[in-house]
């Protein structure tokens, strides 16, 4: 895949080098509630989705992207999910694990460099999120890009043991 950059950052496929980032995401509880993980990765389990991330989006249905800043330290990643190519739609997540790294543009950045990539070579009609009601940075980032709220899903997810709502994000492609 061709490079994707912008001026804060750019998105590559995944590299086996990545496995001790993905560790440490994948087993930081702090952002479980947003990936929906209730339980730890191994590094085995881990290294063989690395191996396996080479497959293409029409066969495995997703596509995740590593977001790196211009001089190659990994942020983050971004993610198209239940990839629908007969009804040109995905689900997007994104997320920049460092909170130092957060708020500087990066997430917007690397969503609008997914987004003009989903609508432009895959052809995608729209792209969607799913983001928690309380989670206000990433309805901020969703927004700012053009995703519009269309509903919200009450007392969707339990978290620390309260339910609470999700919101349902979408972008129609008005652009490509």
């Amino acid at each position: 895949m061709k490079r994707l950059t912008g001026d804060k950052c750019y998105l590559r496929a995944l590299e086996p080098e990545d496995l001790d980032f993905l560790y440490k995401l994948e087993n930081d509880e702090s952002v479980w509630e947003v990936s929906e993980t209730v339980t730890p990765y191994s590094r085995y389990l881990l290294k063989e989705y690395l191996e396996n991330s080479h497959r293409d989006i029409y066969d495995v249905k997703q596509l995740r992207l590593a977001i790196c800043s211009p001089d190659g330290r990994l942020l983050g990643f971004v993610d198209l999910f239940d990839f629908d190519p007969k009804n040109g739609r995905a689900g997007v997540g994104i997320i920049v694990l460092n909170k130092n790294d957060r708020n500087q543009g990066i997430g917007h950045e690397a969503l609008q460099l997914l987004s003009d990539y989903a609508f432009r070579y895959l052809e995608l009609h729209q792209l969607y999120a799913n983001i928690g009601a309380a989670n206000k940075a990433s309805i901020r980032l969703f927004e700012s890009l053009g995703f519009e709220l269309i509903g919200v899903k009450k007392e969707w997810t339990r978290i620390s043991g309260k339910f609470c709502d999700e919101l349902f994000y979408q972008k129609i492609n008005d652009v490509y």
